[in-house]
């Protein structure tokens, strides 16, 4: 019995892997997909409403005007009508980063903007989060993970007759399979794959995808002396990633061929920056 259960779980499993594929736009990398991309929304705009209320929000004009130029231009070439895009800047030295949720609610830290420098850096970011908004990775991760979960669960199932001993050392093995053998190349291909988007995007809305290189060049060198080897890394590191960008670049310099070329402007530094705070919710 034990056997048969763990056979219809296979076929389960199976079964939704193939009414689940979708495509990614631009890769056209086949995917498993379980969550329907309204409830993508629903979750972007509940997740972006919580961070934002934990956090100081910058209002300083000279950070957000720069902030929304960008992200409308993207917004512009991202072809999704269905999000309603807000663009919002964070006071946070510390954190050199920015983040694109479903829907199109987007935010960039303070941190980011002496590695950036200009618009064309920012661009390189925004593009690489927005791509991820887009392919709809964060659903994707948690369609991967409910197949990991079935597929422990049918493990513990056929090794239930056997000692403690056996089963714990089966599902330790398991985890650490699934771990470094699955869930971390599938995020580090994640990232290299927002990181080809973001190039296309970033060029169709009129920013020099080269602009790409010097980022993550700024971006390692900040980061010297701190890099995990990579194969247990949730993203690649610098030098795969601006190896695979000078791969990519060829097709990205096609779309800022023909694009309208945005002018480019220094971000203002951080420091004094006026921010509000955030209303009680």
């Amino acid at each position: 019995m034990k056997n048969e259960y763990v056979g219809v779980g296979i076929v389960v499993l199976a079964v939704l892997v193939v009414i689940g594929c979708t495509t990614v736009p631009y890769t056209n990398r086949s995917r498993f997909m379980m969550l329907p991309e309204s409830e993508d929304l629903s979750m972007g705009l509940a997740a972006y409403q919580e961070i934002l209320s934990k956090e100081r929000v910058v209002s300083d004009p000279k950070m957000t005007r720069l902030v929304e130029r960008v992200g409308r231009a993207i917004a512009e070439v991202a072809e999704k009508p269905d999000f309603e895009w807000e663009f919002a800047v964070i006071d946070n030295a510390e954190m050199v980063n920015a983040f694109a949720l479903p829907g199109g609610k987007t935010a960039v830290y303070t941190g980011l903007f002496p590695v950036a420098q200009d618009e064309a850096g920012l661009a390189v970011v925004m593009g690489h989060e927005v791509a991820h908004a887009l392919a709809r990775h964060g659903a994707e991760r948690m369609s991967q993970g409910v197949v990991l979960q079935g597929l422990g669960a049918g493990l513990a199932i056929a090794t239930s007759g056997q000692s403690a001993a056996v089963q714990q050392a089966a599902m330790q093995a398991y985890g650490l399979g699934a771990q470094v053998g699955v869930m971390l190349p599938f995020s580090r291909h994640m990232e290299s794959e927002a990181d080809h988007i973001g190039i296309i995007l970033m060029a169709k809305a009129g920013y020099d995808p080269r602009a790409s290189i010097s980022l993550w060049e700024r971006m390692g060198a900040l980061n010297d002396g701190e890099k995990p080897a990579e194969f247990i890394s949730t993203h690649p590191n610098y030098d795969t990633r601006i190896s695979q960008l000078n791969e990519w670049m060829p097709e990205a310099e096609r779309f800022y061929r023909i694009a309208l070329r945005k002018p480019v402007e220094a971000l203002p530094p951080v420091a004094g920056a006026a921010a509000s705070a955030p209303e009680p919710r």
